[in-house]
């Protein structure tokens, strides 16, 4: 304090609480007991913000507001469902720990101007028994906003099928989709169910389907084909699949329709056979660097036979690794005393782990006694080599540009990476679910967290093509907010809600992403905050 008339400065205090009255005389001015200051709360906000204006952009904001009404009580489920997709998102897992532990831990209720009863679980249950009437509806928006978005054709369309099982014990009800079938999670042992899933060659998804345990892939073709040109209107569109799900009739049919649907797919390796002669007589062409293709064109159709040289090095060296062990594996056997059953367990069970390789070598087994013979089959040996890292591919395109066909193809991976992300980030198993309907919600609820993720993803390879979204979320996610209590010497207290700045790393990826964070919430000044624990 400078004193006028002695022109000298004096220090009266640095936290002048009891002295204040003798320094400010204002009734209009707070008075703050700094050093009794607590910080209390600290909640998740980064992430939960940029998932909620991923929601806003694709415009589900206001497609859920105006399809899911309030409850009688004035639940919001459509605020409900934002949860239950940011949670899918952000920290998979059941809704018990999002209702017992992660909704609390977690700024959405600060977001949404809500309280916990968003995460309360009969909510979160009664939620998902309202959604998937509306699943062709959010297909058509989906597409719009894609179209808005991204300015995305649909002239290439990816199809395949993924399937996820289940810890449990088979349902009772015949009806029931959990069945045996064939496991692409090598859990053979488990009921599942078939996800069948259309994506554009950017990932982004337009349809999907979840189908029986036990559906061939080979059925679920005609249906979605069907579905698709019911949805969108007939056009010439190019479909993109594997091998194994389209079947001759199927792609008979396709050829015949008006307009031809184009289709270009992956053809076992056993027609490569009945081809070769007549590919031999063709000649290589460059379709990029490290590719080159042969063209064939028979019936109605034009055969793309593919090499790729990391394709040939990677399959090369996989199969030397398995060839090297099985070797050393038989050696082995052979020099243990067994009796002849046990000399059959385990050739069994090398060539259960050796398949590919197994089929290479001859092994005799003596029929009598417990010995056994072993040699390589050299002429198998050379006719595999020539097959590795080619691919026979077949198609009715009209394009005779060995590149764009190769390009066609090789956009399957986007496919591939969205059951990936569905597998990995979002983990969409476990199933917690017992009821049919329940578990048909939980697959849509993760595939709404696909689209917010890959429409994150769209933006990212634009701006930031260093980045995936998942690692731009934990970016978001060391964004704190907590709550900030100061006491007033009048007997009132000062509360702020804050979130923390971001890291200077941070603030050039939302200057990238065109993202403005929001305004601080405003001080607000009442009766003391009682601290309640909360048990665990």
């Amino acid at each position: 304090m400078l004193d006028e008339s002695t022109r000298i400065a004096r220090t009266l205090a640095l936290f002048p609480e009891d002295r204040c009255e003798r320094v400010v005389g204002d009734d209009s001015i707070v008075r703050l007991k700094l050093g009794q200051l607590r910080l209390e709360r600290p909640r998740q906000w980064g992430a939960c913000w940029l998932a909620l204006k991923l929601w806003q952009q694709l415009g589900l904001d206001e497609f859920w507001a105006a399809r899911l009404a309030p409850s009688r009580k004035g639940t919001r489920f459509d605020q409900v469902l934002l949860v239950l997709v940011a949670y899918r998102l952000l920290s998979p897992g059941s809704e018990w720990r999002l209702h017992r532990h992660w909704f609390e831990r977690s700024a959405l209720g600060d977001l949404l101007g809500a309280d916990s009863a968003l995460a309360d679980i009969h909510t979160l249950y009664a939620c998902h028994d309202r959604l998937l009437e509306h699943k062709e509806a959010l297909f058509e928006h989906l597409v719009r906003r894609w179209r808005d978005l991204f300015n995305v054709s649909f002239d290439v369309l990816l199809y395949d099928l993924t399937s996820t099982y289940f810890e449990s014990d088979p349902p009772l009800d015949d009806e029931d989709k959990r069945r045996y079938g064939y496991s692409r999670d090598h859990r053979p042992d488990c009921v599942q169910v078939v996800i069948a899933l259309v994506v554009t060659p950017e990932g982004l998804p337009l349809a999907y389907e979840v189908l029986a345990g036990n559906t061939r892939d080979c059925t679920t073709l005609k249906d979605f084909l069907a579905r698709i040109e019911r949805q969108y209107g007939k056009a010439r569109r190019v479909w993109c699949m594997d091998r194994g799900i389209p079947t001759e009739e199927v792609l008979a049919q396709m050829r015949a329709s008006d307009p031809p649907v184009q289709y270009l797919v992956g053809t076992p390796k056993g027609r490569l056979t009945r081809l070769e002669a007549a590919l031999l007589e063709k000649p290589w062409q460059a379709a990029r660097p490290g590719v080159q293709v042969k063209l064939l064109a028979q019936d109605d159709e034009l055969y793309v036979l593919a090499e790729s040289r990391d394709r040939i090095a990677k399959e090369r060296a996989m199969r030397r690794r398995q060839l090297k062990w099985l070797w050393a594996r038989l050696k082995k056997v052979s020099t243990m005393s067994l009796t002849r059953e046990e000399l059959l367990m385990k050739l069994g069970a090398a060539k259960a782990k050796a398949a590919a390789a197994w089929r290479l070598i001859d092994v005799e087994v003596d029929k009598s006694a417990a010995r056994f013979t072993y040699q390589l089959d050299r002429d198998k040996l050379a006719h595999v080599r020539r097959r590795e890292g080619r691919y026979l591919l077949r198609t009715n395109l009209t394009e005779s540009d060995p590149a764009k066909l190769w390009q066609f193809y090789l956009q399957l991976v986007e496919v591939e990476a969205a059951f990936k992300t569905l597998k990995g980030d979002l983990a969409i198993r476990p199933v917690f679910h017992q009821e049919e309907r329940r578990i048909e919600a939980h697959i849509f609820i993760a595939f709404l967290a696909y689209c917010l993720h890959v429409t994150l993803g769209q933006q990212l390879k634009a701006l930031a093509p260093g980045l995936t979204p998942r690692s731009v979320l934990e970016k978001f996610a060391t964004m704190q907010m907590i709550d900030v209590y100061v006491p007033t010497t009048d007997g009132r207290e000062l509360s702020l809600t804050r979130y923390t700045q971001p890291e200077p790393e941070l603030k050039l990826l939302l200057d990238k992403l065109k993202l403005a964070l929001p305004a601080q919430a405003p001080p607000k000044i009442g009766a003391v905050h009682a601290t309640t624990p909360t048990l665990v």
